[in-house]
């Protein structure tokens, strides 16, 4: 029996915080992982990425309600995206599980599944480097900083439990003490079939 796949959920942090490092130099910037399950998890984290700055396009005071009508249909789209890649990281897992009979069937089942919590990690990778952004702006009033450094502190502390509660989920798939499901997200929005909004539009 070969022996089953591992990875690090501080490994996969690393890789958010330098795939955002990156993007924010340069969104054109290419992220490399030499391992497929790994570069799911940069393309994941890129859809976390482009929903945050286009969510932010429709904040923008100056947004026309043009602006704000093409900025929602795209976070549709990313949001799907995300979504998708959220659920391909379980599938991966699932799949580099399956030549050692794992997971175990009887285990007790985990509610929440690897993709969803790297899900998690990936939006808090975001927040973290744009508290940081905020503590280094020269132009902040009076006590943003300070703020800031509170929301960076609990932000990281968020992300280490959430980054040993990962690897001690995935420690106990590869004992056959717990498993995970692929929680299908069933969006229904994009869908023309299921949205009453785009099958019962009289343009159709």
């Amino acid at each position: 029996m070969s022996s089953p796949f591992h990875f690090s959920a501080v490994e996969v942090a690393s890789l958010h915080d330098r795939a955002t490092r990156l993007w924010h130099d340069d969104a054109f910037n290419i992220v490399t992982t030499g391992q497929p399950f790994y570069s799911t998890v940069v393309a994941q984290h890129r859809a976390n990425f482009d929903l945050w700055h286009t969510e932010d396009r429709a904040r923008a005071p100056h947004a026309t309600d043009h602006d704000i009508a093409a900025v929602k249909r795209a976070i549709d789209e990313v949001n799907q995206r995300r979504n998708d890649l959220t659920e391909q990281c379980d599938a991966a897992l699932f799949d580099a599980l399956r030549p050692s009979s794992l997971p175990n069937p009887a285990a007790e089942l985990h509610s929440e599944s690897p993709g969803l919590m790297i899900d998690r990690l990936s939006i808090l990778a975001l927040k973290i480097f744009h508290t940081e952004e905020e503590i280094d702006r020269p132009s902040a009033p009076p006590g943003h900083q300070n703020r800031n450094r509170g929301r960076f502190a609990l932000l990281t502390e968020q992300r280490s439990d959430l980054v040993a509660c990962l690897d001690r989920l995935w420690s106990d798939v590869l004992e056959g003490k717990r498993r995970f499901k692929i929680y299908r997200q069933l969006k229904m929005y994009n869908d023309p079939t299921l949205n009453p909004a785009i099958y019962g539009s009289p343009e159709r």
